[in-house]
């Protein structure tokens, strides 16, 4: 019996080290990026949000809620996903032809969950730009809803200003920043997102890194404040070496707030109040759950932190590509249009591809309802 247990014990132990060893190998891909060193990670120790060896929030932020636990959790994911967690249908979606806009149109089109692009008083901005099809660094687990990858690279002009809000897979993409590279003109992120950018071939000259409270000004009216979001960051192993940020976003005719990935929470009252009033805020509506309620809004808080923006319009995304959180697909614009009506907030919901006329009323058909994309009852 003990030569048994023995010889059981040997073959879990090999078997356990190899498994270690194959992750740790998968994990030297190149996609997985790399930590901040040198001179970034010097600046980044020097900032007031970087104490303990990792960026911090402002408020307290676990990762669960008061009453979850990681076992919980992964439960829910594996058996208790909602059935219409992922459309019924094919996504509808239009194809505007981005190479051929005229340069006096203020245009934002969306391409699904948090990437869009925009053309503003002349420049073009691109923001977290996910068209791989995946937002995972194992492709088969988070996979694009069908009909949601209407884009390429190809599509896109240049860009002068490629946002990037943290590293998370369904924000930074690897295969999509590759191959954007000879377009862009300069990324502005934050503090160590840099790093993997460099690390994929883009130069220090074309990255600007800026701290929570930073600004950016690059001429001829346009104005980056880099701001602050409750979330976290980390593409492997390691969380919050560099920042999540969102942004304020100034051109010579407009102001917009890009959000980026966050929890509700002071901030957004403290950005209106200094930076506000907005024609539009872009912000975070989907992939919620009360289990990590302090890293994502509910679309309540959406509607509710457009307010505290000061906001004339918003427009909730991280909806409608990716299935990260247990709910229905369409769940979260569902509840945003409720509670926008009792708050009396202008939504902005096109389909992906759509074009959206910044600085025109433009009405929008439910599109998410269509009896299609509906799973069978």
């Amino acid at each position: 019996m003990k030569r048994i247990l023995k010889k059981f014990f040997m073959i879990f132990f090999i078997l356990l080290i190899l498994l270690v060893s194959g992750v740790m190998i998968f994990m030297q891909q190149p996609k997985f990026g790399k930590q901040p060193s040198g001179a970034r990670l010097e600046r980044i120790k020097k900032s007031p949000n970087f104490r303990d060896g990792k960026f911090q929030n402002l408020s307290y932020t676990p990762d669960l809620a008061e009453g979850s636990s990681y076992l919980k959790v992964m439960t829910k994911f594996f058996f208790g996903k909602s059935k219409y967690n992922i459309p019924g249908a094919v996504i509808p979606s239009q194809k505007t032809d981005l190479l051929h806009l005229s340069p006096d149109e203020n245009v934002l089109v969306w391409f699904g969950h948090s990437s869009y692009f925009m053309q503003i008083d002349g420049k073009t901005f691109l923001v977290d730009p996910v068209f791989s099809g995946s937002a995972s660094p194992v492709r088969f687990t988070t996979p694009s809803f069908k009909g949601t990858d209407v884009y390429k690279v190809e599509d896109f002009p240049a860009i002068d200003y490629l946002l990037i809000s943290h590293d998370h897979w369904d924000h930074l993409d690897y295969e999509t920043v590759l191959k954007l590279k000879s377009k862009v003109s300069r990324v502005v992120t934050g503090l160590g997102t840099g790093e993997h950018l460099e690390h994929w071939g883009y130069t220090p000259e074309t990255i600007i890194e800026k701290d929570w409270n930073e600004e950016y000004n690059a001429g001829n009216g346009f104005i980056f404040n880099i701001t602050p979001g409750r979330h976290f960051s980390g593409r492997g192993l390691s969380r919050n070496r560099a920042m999540w940020v969102s942004f304020v976003v100034q051109t010579p005719t407009m102001k917009i707030f890009i959000g980026g990935d966050s929890g509700y929470d002071t901030h957004f009252k403290q950005i209106g109040e200094k930076f506000g009033p907005f024609d539009l805020a872009i912000l975070e509506c989907g992939q919620y759950n009360e289990a990590w309620k302090y890293i994502h809004m509910m679309p309540e808080e959406t509607v509710t932190a457009a307010h505290d923006l000061k906001a004339t319009k918003l427009m909730p995304v991280h909806w409608s590509k990716f299935s990260l959180a247990l709910h229905d697909w369409n769940e979260p614009v569902q509840r945003a249009v409720l509670e926008a009506g009792k708050q009396h907030m202008p939504l902005v919901t096109p389909m992906i591809g759509q074009k959206v006329n910044l600085k025109g009323q433009q009405i929008f058909t439910e599109w998410w309802n269509d009896k299609a994309l509906q799973p069978e009852k």
